[in-house]
């Protein structure tokens, strides 16, 4: 299945984990806010991009938990963590800072609320990562 332009450039964004994306790609991380999700549950819309800690972990680092119980503990480690489960990223323009003049809020890379690639939050990396670290500790 072909993934449309539209849907790959937020999965790109969301896929920061690895020194080689962050400079390939510092202009999409540049324009996008998040918002971490503790739950995949929550409600949708259309400006909004939901990927969740699996989904992301899939774009970033190709990895695929091998059954049910693996993916259950990923989610399981970032409960523990007290991490979100996903992010949800507005796709059309960066909230706060609309014309991209600079001017994002200085606290959107502290793990709450609003959050900014551009102001270099870790937030996304560490999901990922503790979700992976949760789906190695099975053993399918």
């Amino acid at each position: 299945m072909k993934m449309s332009t539209r849907l790959r450039r937020p999965l790109l964004a969301v896929a920061g984990a690895t020194t080689a994306l962050l400079v390939a790609a510092p202009a999409a991380l540049a324009h996008h806010c998040f918002i971490p999700m503790y739950s995949l549950n929550g409600p949708t819309s259309s400006n909004w991009f939901v990927v969740s800690a699996e989904q992301g972990a899939d774009l970033e680092m190709g990895y695929q938990a091998s059954c049910d119980a693996a993916v259950d503990a990923g989610y399981a480690a970032l409960r523990a963590a007290g991490l979100p489960v996903g992010i949800k990223i507005f796709e059309h323009m960066t909230i706060g800072d609309p014309k991209e003049t600079g001017r994002t809020n200085p606290n959107g890379a502290n793990n709450k609320g609003l959050e900014y690639f551009g102001a270099g939050s870790e937030l996304p990396f560490t999901m990922i990562n503790t979700w992976v670290e949760g789906a190695e500790s099975v053993d399918c």
